[in-house]
Order: C-alpha cells, then sequence, then structure tokens
C-alpha cells in the first residue's frame, strides 16, 4: 500500500508547498491537488510543488475534460512531467454537474467525454498526430512539440459504469469513499471492467479518496471532520446512505443546515457517529490504522488523506508518517 495525500489550492501555494514537502520527508508516495475553478488553478501549484520537492509524485486530484480542451490539458500536464522530471499523474473525472452549470458548461454524456478523452490524451502522451471524430472528442491532426513522457491516467469514478470504465482504461481509479462497504461495491466493478478488457487487477491503483482526520485526541480529530461528513451526506445518493443504515431524511436536515451556514447544528448531532464511521477515517494514529487495514484486506492499494487531514495539518502529517506509515 501506498499513501497519497490531497490539499486544495484555496491556501495560497507557498503553503501548500510546504506541506507537500512535509508529506514529502514523512513517506507519501503522491500529492493530489484539487482542480476548481474558483480556487488556485491546479497547475500552477503542482509546478511551484515540482521546485519544492524531489521524489513525490504529483497528480491533478481530479481534473476534468469539459473545462480544457485535450491538447490543452495534454500540454500542462506533460509540462508539469518536464519540470517535476517524470513525477506527473493525471487524475480526470467526469466532475460535477452544478459546478459546470454555475459556469455556463453543458455536462453532456459525462461516460464517453472521458472515455474519449482518455484515448486521445494516450495518443498525444505518445507523441502521435492525434485524429479523433468522436462523439464528444474531436481533435483534427493535433500534435504535442515537446515529448510529455507517459504519464500514468487515473480515473475519479464514482458510480457503476464509470467504475466499470476505469477498469477498462485507466492505470488507477480514485474513488471518494472510506468504509469497506463501498469498496466492496466498487471493486466488483473495476474488476469487470478489467476482465472485460483482458487486463489483470494487479495493473490497476485502486485509491481511497478518503475524507482523514488524526489526532492523539480521537475528539479532536472527529470535530475537525463532521463538517466534512456533512458535505459528503448532503451529497450523498440515497443508495449509499441505505448501505450504511443512515436515514435518509437526515441528509435532507443536514443540506438546510448547510445551506443556512448552521454548523453549530451539524456539530451539535445532525452528524451521527455512523455517518462519521461511514464516510470518514478519523481518530487517533490506532483507530486508523484499522481502517486503513481493513480497506487493504478488500483490495484497496492507496490511501489518499483527504481534507481535513486533522485539527492540525502540520501535526497530522507528521503522525501520520510516523505512527501510521512508519509502523506499515
Amino acid at each position: 500500500m501506498t499513501f497519497g495525500i490531497e490539499f486544495v489550492p484555496s491556501d495560497p501555494v507557498h503553503k501548500i508547498a510546504y506541506y507537500a514537502k512535509l508529506a514529502e520527508d514523512q513517506g507519501f508516495s503522491n500529492v493530489w491537488i484539487t482542480d476548481h475553478f474558483n480556487n488556485r488553478d491546479v497547475y500552477t501549484t503542482l509546478a511551484t510543488l515540482a521546485m519544492n520537492t524531489n521524489t513525490i509524485k504529483l497528480g491533478t486530484g481530479v481534473t476534468n475534460p469539459y473545462t480544457r480542451n485535450v491538447a490543452i490539458t495534454a500540454s500542462s500536464i506533460g509540462s508539469i512531467n518536464d519540470i517535476s522530471g517524470g513525477r506527473a499523474i493525471l487524475g480526470i473525472g467526469p466532475g460535477d454537474k452544478a459546478t459546470f452549470d454555475s459556469m455556463g458548461i453543458s455536462w453532456d454524456k459525462p461516460l464517453t467525454m472521458t472515455k474519449e478523452t482518455i484515448a486521445a490524451l494516450r495518443e498525444y502522451f505518445a507523441g502521435n498526430k492525434v485524429s479523433m471524430d468522436g462523439e464528444m472528442v474531436k481533435v483534427g491532426g493535433a500534435k504535442m512539440a515537446f515529448k510529455t513522457g507517459d504519464i500514468p491516467i487515473y480515473m475519479g469514478a464514482q458510480g457503476p459504469k464509470m467504475l466499470e470504465l476505469a477498469g477498462e482504461v485507466a492505470d488507477g481509479v480514485l474513488i471518494n469513499a472510506s468504509h469497506p462497504k463501498d469498496f466492496e461495491v466498487a471493486m466488483e466493478k473495476i474488476s469487470a471492467g478489467a476482465k472485460k478488457a483482458g487486463r489483470s487487477m494487479d495493473e490497476i491503483d485502486v485509491g481511497a479518496y478518503t475524507c482523514f482526520s488524526v489526532d492523539k485526541d480521537a475528539g479532536k480529530a472527529i470535530g475537525a471532520a463532521k463538517v466534512v461528513v456533512a458535505f459528503i451526506v448532503a451529497g450523498s445518493p440515497d443508495m449509499v446512505l441505505e448501505r450504511h443504515g443512515i436515514d435518509v431524511e437526515a441528509k435532507k436536515k443536514i443540506g438546510e443546515a448547510i445551506s443556512k451556514g448552521d454548523f453549530g447544528a451539524l456539530m451539535g448531532g445532525l452528524v451521527t457517529d455512523g455517518m462519521m464511521d461511514a464516510f470518514s477515517i478519523c481518530g487517533t494514529p490506532d483507530e486508523c490504522k484499522q481502517r486503513i487495514n481493513d480497506l487493504l484486506d478488500i483490495g484497496v492499494t492507496q490511501i489518499v488523506v483527504g481534507s481535513p487531514i486533522g485539527p492540525n495539518k502540520e501535526k497530522a502529517i507528521k503522525l501520520i508518517g510516523k505512527e501510521i506509515i512508519g509502523g506499515n
């Protein structure tokens, strides 16, 4: 198992670079930077990280095929690969319809769009002149003028069809989940896709993109993760809530509290212990290790430590390095 860490570039880029270097020193293998239009640019951030780290792999966690033409994505991640000495990874997924609606971008045929984009990217990375007349992606003979390198492609996937596609075409898959029950379902779909493409599961790095919070004081760790879990519950399909025995009506109440900015209600009881267990890895290092081992047993090969990381990011990164990565 390897460990990755996610940072949202809502923080200043040089602060993220400090955290990324700290994570590298603590034994993390990958750093993933989110790509949202309202935060700092993902590729500018990754370029800064490339200049401030030595060995950690640098990934988009994740970008999407709608906001940038596929040739621009190939050029951007290829540039990161060049600057970093071959450490770039491209995480790509269909994104969120609500975000694209706010930007005035049509979210059409996400499965087809993702599949065709990955096919075009493979051609760009191979140094080929790309001509494609796809349903969603059309390229008329574009080619990179520099060697991008053969960059691994990870798919951000949630739904069954996307998970199956990841098994068919991706080097890795990033799944926003923290509980073995969700991975039991996901692994079946990824495996089906791999079998369809004549691939082995050993070829696919399965990443648990988790809500993670660790501290020597379990109460502080749980408190730091509650708001993140609230947003996860509010955005979860009813089917996922039912899988974990969570009352679907609770989603509505949590959504209403979030829309009112009533975070006191979230902390005061709306977010239950069952929700915390279903949608986060949090607590002391030993408690977190227990869940990590459960995920390892089910076939997860990378744990991505996502927001909030802990009540204190710097202390949490050091704690993970010393007691979880170093203890494995």
